[in-house]
């Protein structure tokens, strides 16, 4: 490598050297150009008695005016005896990208998530709408418009993955701002305000109406869906419970004799033991899935590979197969409006079936075992409602797809 021992360089020698080697200005500063042709530059200072090669930077981001500024002032800060590689050092540390931050910010509240399954969903929403796009950007210098970037496309047509990654976009640039590697205001909030209003309606799960229900039933019966997902489908509607509560319920929770399924706490929404009366309609549903798939682990597993069934499978039987508008959550809302509209049963009653969060007073008599009977009785409604049309089938893949 080639050496060069002029005191000074110039913005023309630098342009036009191609020749490998280290080439000398000053202060101990070099232009270093590799054999590759890359040009980069690089300060020798002597630290403590040892001397280091110090890396600044490559010529093509810093100017030989601006790399002078930086030498002239590590050579001041060695002879205060203070320690320019440390500084920089520091500053490369606070330097973090996105992803990296957010990936120390999940690890910090792995313990405070409810269960795995959220733990993972909180990782794999960045991993799919945020760090494609600025993941590998500096944290330093996200702004409102990379927020805007990730946002704007999701904002409207999926309101309710929007939300969510804006809650956890807000986190993570709070916590990169408290320790120090973010020195603006949040980016989160002033992006917020740029974006339009989602209307309420919009958010809402197309709830399929109660009438029609009855027939959904029907529909399940005479479809191809595979029997594993129509097992699902109706265990779910007659239960009106969540869809990761079916799709996760577990033989092990199953109490055929008690007549109940008991869903621990780990895998509720409000994170609350919930125990749910089983209709003979859902027992039913229940004896069909043990003789396909075994009464043991998951009560709806994929058939194929013995894992769970994916979260889009129930909804695209409903919408590409069925041709529906619902969702699997909307079907909890068809429920709810048939007990408002139809029975005398209280809401308390219909609120706690769908286990949702109420009052203390309400909570504890839950707790003592009263609304727990209603609700035994508004299950068994429910599930003659929806069978009323077809009393027969109540095996709903007798002799199908075997």
């Amino acid at each position: 490598m080639a050496a060069h021992n002029s005191n000074r360089l110039s913005a023309l020698f630098i342009k036009k050297i191609t020749e490998p080697g280290k080439y000398g200005d000053g202060y101990g500063l070099y232009l270093v150009v590799a054999k590759s042709g890359a040009k980069r530059w690089e300060q020798r200072i002597t630290i403590n008695g040892k001397r280091h090669d110090l890396g600044l930077g490559s010529t093509s981001l810093i100017s030989l005016e601006e790399v002078r500024e930086i030498a002239i002032r590590n050579k001041r800060m060695t002879k205060n005896g203070e320690n320019p590689l440390k500084e920089k050092r520091a500053q490369q540390a606070k330097d973090k990208s996105l992803k990296e931050i957010a990936l120390i910010v999940h690890k910090m509240n792995a313990k405070t998530y409810k269960n795995e399954k959220y733990a993972a969903q909180w990782l794999s929403s960045l991993e799919n709408h945020v760090f494609p796009k600025i993941g590998q950007k500096s944290v330093s210098s996200i702004n409102s418009a990379d927020i805007l970037s990730v946002l704007s496309p999701i904002w409207v047509d999926k309101p309710d993955t929007a939300k969510k990654i804006k809650q956890r976009l807000s986190q993570i640039m709070t916590w990169a701002k408290a320790e120090g590697y973010h020195s603006s205001d949040n980016p989160v909030d002033l992006a917020t305000l740029a974006l339009p209003k989602v209307s309420a309606q919009g958010r809402h799960h197309e709830a399929l109406p109660y009438q029609e229900a009855p027939e959904l039933i029907k529909q399940l019966y005479e479809s191809q869906i595979k029997p594993s997902t129509r097992l699902a489908l109706a265990f779910l509607l007659l239960t009106a419970t969540r869809q990761s509560e079916t799709l996760g319920a577990r033989w092990d929770e199953i109490d055929l004799e008690k007549q109940c399924w008991v869903i621990p706490k780990e895998r509720m929404k409000a994170s609350l033991e919930h125990k749910v009366p089983l209709s003979k309609q859902a027992l039913a549903v229940l004896l069909e899935a043990g003789e396909r798939y075994g009464s043991q682990g998951l009560v709806f597993p994929n058939p194929d590979t013995g894992k769970r069934l994916s979260d889009n499978t129930l909804r695209l039987s409903l919408q590409k197969r069925l041709k529906l508008k619902t969702t699997t959550h909307g079907l909890r809302s068809t429920f709810k409006d048939w007990v408002s509209e139809t029975t005398r049963y209280d809401n308390e009653t219909s609120e706690m079936a769908l286990a949702h969060i109420v009052s203390n007073k309400v909570e504890a008599a839950y707790r003592r075992g009263n609304l727990y009977e209603k609700r035994v009785s508004l299950m068994n409604d429910w599930a003659n409602f929806l069978y009323r049309r077809e009393e027969k089938v109540i095996r709903l893949v007798e002799g199908h797809n075997r």
